[in-house]
């Protein structure tokens, strides 16, 4: 079987089992370059005998249109879980230990001493119970919390996405750890943040756009909620946005993924699927549209 494929050059092994080809109209199998311009993405229209395009994502939302009928798309699930739970984690005892206050306050020499929120005894709703959710899920437990889970339907652990009025009012952390779709888009909107409890942590790991950011600005400003926020919409951030002046927000640069732990896990998931392709196998980690 003759395989035509394209790797990133930070995927391409020393000597490649399965030969690398320049020309666009043999490449049976396609992996993007990692958080890449869109560009990579629009060379799927000169890929005529193109069958699977592998993300090195777990979002798969900018790929969507770019993808035509017939062609296999798959995430790269599991692959980010490890790095995203820990920013998320991260992000959160940052916001409420105030770390960040204390590095701004350096370069002055300011001393801030006081008390502190811990994140024992706090609340933590998760939206989003997938591998992401999940994995924040288990890393939070050793810090004496009580968590809460959300998914798209109710399952044992899990609440469905319905019970989101009764559970918001009553968290002291939410963390959102789901994909961008029609369902999720703006998912956080005025209604949604309303209902959270004055002077809660709103963390996002997910996707900008799954947040109004002008209804958080609102909020935010108000000084309602804070807000920890790995993912913006628009993104990159403008750099006179009111995002990164507002007091209780932290951000930062869409690095939830992008850890040493992302080129082993994904070097595993391309290999194991040209294993699986090349044996008419049937892949992961496949996009249901």
């Amino acid at each position: 079987m003759v395989l035509g494929a394209m790797l990133p050059a930070e995927m391409r092994p020393a000597a490649p089992a399965i030969p690398l080809v320049d020309d666009l109209d043999r490449v049976a199998f396609y992996v993007p370059r990692y958080m890449g311009p869109v560009d990579d993405l629009a060379l799927m229209a000169r890929m005529p005998h193109l069958k699977v395009v592998q993300l090195l994502t777990a979002g798969y939302d900018n790929a969507l249109p770019f993808v035509r009928k017939g062609v296999t798309l798959c995430n790269a699930g599991g692959v980010h879980d490890a790095s995203t739970a820990e920013l998320a984690v991260g992000l959160i005892l940052a916001s409420l230990r105030g770390l960040d206050s204390f590095a701004r306050a350096m370069p002055t020499g300011a001393w801030l001493y006081g008390r502190r929120e811990s994140l024992a005894d706090r609340r933590v709703l998760i939206v989003g119970a997938g591998g992401v959710g999940q994995a924040i899920r288990r890393r939070l437990e050793p810090f004496e919390t009580e968590i809460v889970m959300v998914g798209r339907s109710a399952r044992t652990g899990v609440h469905a996405s319905s019970d989101l009025p009764h559970l918001l009012p009553v968290a002291d952390v939410v963390v959102l750890a789901v994909p961008l779709s029609a369902e999720t888009r703006q998912l956080v909107d005025e209604a949604f943040l309303a209902r959270m409890r004055d002077h809660a942590l709103l963390v996002n790991v997910a996707r900008g756009p799954v947040v109004d950011t002008d209804a958080l600005v609102a909020h935010v400003a108000a000084g309602r909620i804070r807000a920890a926020l790995d993912v913006t919409d628009p993104e990159p951030l403008p750099p006179d946005h009111p995002l990164w002046t507002l007091p209780g927000v932290l951000i930062s640069p869409h690095v939830g993924g992008n850890t040493s732990a992302f080129l082993p896990r994904a070097r595993a998931l391309v290999e194991g699927q040209l294993r699986r392709f090349a044996a008419g196998e049937p892949l992961a980690s496949v996009v249901s549209r």
